[in-house]
């Protein structure tokens, strides 16, 4: 897995780091939905917003949490309903690696 997208606040700001991963934790961790669903709905964002290496990173997150590529397919087709075509160019480019 590549660097840390946040590496750089280790030094220039430890706290906001912190606050950020704390904050992923709460909102990621398992509930009422089981973490894999979580991280897919993240993907599906990520998509929508044009965060490629955040699509990437959700992928291999929900892949770990145990999701099929036959869901992460579907969540970006979720994404490209709500948000259009422009999430499955990002989604492209972050999955031709990994799947």
């Amino acid at each position: 897995m590549s660097e840390h997208p946040l590496k750089v606040f280790e030094k220039l700001d430890p706290e906001l780091l912190k606050l950020v991963e704390n904050n992923s934790s709460f909102a990621l961790s398992d509930g009422a939905l089981p973490r894999k669903y979580k991280l897919l709905i993240a993907l599906a964002l990520d998509a929508s917003l044009g965060a490629v290496q955040g699509v990437k990173a959700l992928a291999q997150a929900a892949m770990q949490a145990g999701a099929a590529k036959e869901e992460i397919r579907e969540a970006v087709r979720v994404a490209q309903y709500i948000c259009g075509a422009s999430c499955v160019y990002v989604a492209a480019q972050a999955l031709k690696e990994i799947l």
